[in-house]
């Protein structure tokens, strides 16, 4: 039988990883928006269609990559679209999927958002950690993502969001 409620050092763990998360995301979004007037979502959006072939990706597969529902990135891409960083188009090889496409001008942004998104991020996260612990981390992080996404995820009530 399984242990209904985490142990005590779990649960340090896991409240510390979920303060983090929080925190994180916060203090990422406010630096984003105050130097670049970025939201943490649209640069994301930025960087993976920097770097995909072509600076373009079905939305579907962009949906997938940034762990979110097509519904969420269908506004957040409307939106940056009014801004000229992203432009979608009709799929060559399946009329029903759209692309969305990497501007000029959403590289330019991206291209001045990244320093100051980078700087952050390492005095957030990387300037604090040994390089074992760095190693720890990616270790750790990639270990629960893949148990979340890959074939032996636990089932949950509702698909995915990036499938919903």
């Amino acid at each position: 039988m399984q242990r209904p409620w985490l142990t005590p050092q779990e649960l340090r763990a896991w409240r510390a990883y979920r303060d983090l998360t929080l925190v994180l995301d916060d203090a990422l979004d406010q630096q984003l928006r105050r130097e670049s007037g970025l939201s943490h979502l649209s640069y994301s959006v930025l960087v993976f269609l920097s770097e995909a072939p072509e600076r373009r990706l079905r939305m579907t597969d962009l949906a997938a990559e940034l762990k979110i529902a097509r519904t969420r990135l269908s506004y957040t891409v409307s939106r940056m679209e009014e801004a000229g960083w992203v432009r979608r188009e009709d799929s060559a090889g399946d009329k029903r999927a759209q692309m969305a496409v990497l501007t000029d001008v959403g590289l330019a942004v991206l291209e001045d958002a990244a320093p100051g998104h980078a700087a952050m991020v390492r005095a957030a996260v990387f300037d604090r950690l040994t390089p074992e612990q760095v190693h720890a981390f990616g270790e750790a992080c990639e270990i629960i993502l893949a148990g979340l996404t890959g074939p032996d995820r636990p089932t949950l009530p509702t698909e995915l969001p990036w499938r919903r």
